[in-house]
């Protein structure tokens, strides 16, 4: 036969029980939370090393460069400027990309203090915003699975899914 239980005992387990699985709850959708927050800020971290020179370009040298020769990770050309100031170059640098071809001209800034371009107008804004798109799409696999938020991970998954496929579509 099995000894019973005190009453006493038998209430002090049912109390700590959800206050476990409380804890344990609150625990999991903060160390999700957090990581689905850094993957965010790390998409807009890597985003804006690019963005800044194509989304702020008041004061910035704006032109053209005709890319007459592509290496391994860069292309070169000479740059005509557009704005007011800027001086003409014999050579300036641009990323190469998919979306960068030799003989093609393409709008670009100037990167300050430098020979470097990155392409300005819509294709290059959402160019730059690229790794967002991407961070988005993680971070939705996070906040669905992580979080239990499957609405808001769909919205994440959209925006990020549609900044891509922009992105695509105007280079």
């Amino acid at each position: 036969m099995i000894p019973a239980m005190p009453a006493t005992a038998t209430k002090s387990r049912q109390a700590s029980r959800p206050a476990s699985v409380a804890a344990l709850r609150f625990g999991r959708l903060a160390a999700m939370g957090t990581v689905a927050a850094l993957i965010l800020i790390a998409g807009v971290w890597a985003s804006w090393g690019t963005a800044q020179h194509v989304m702020l370009t008041k004061g910035r040298e704006s032109g053209t460069i005709e890319v007459t020769r592509c290496g391994g990770d860069t292309c070169t050309g000479p740059y005509t400027p557009i704005s007011q100031g800027s001086t003409p170059r014999v050579k300036v640098v641009i990323e190469k990309t998919v979306a960068v071809r030799k003989g093609q001209t393409y709008t670009v800034v100037m990167k300050p203090s430098s020979d470097d371009v990155v392409r300005s107008g819509p294709a290059g804004i959402l160019y730059a915003w690229v790794p967002l798109g991407g961070a988005l799409l993680l971070a939705s696999v996070v906040v669905a699975g992580g979080l239990g938020r499957t609405r808001g991970a769909w919205v994440m998954a959209g925006a990020g899914i549609a900044l891509l496929t922009a992105a695509f579509v105007t280079i």
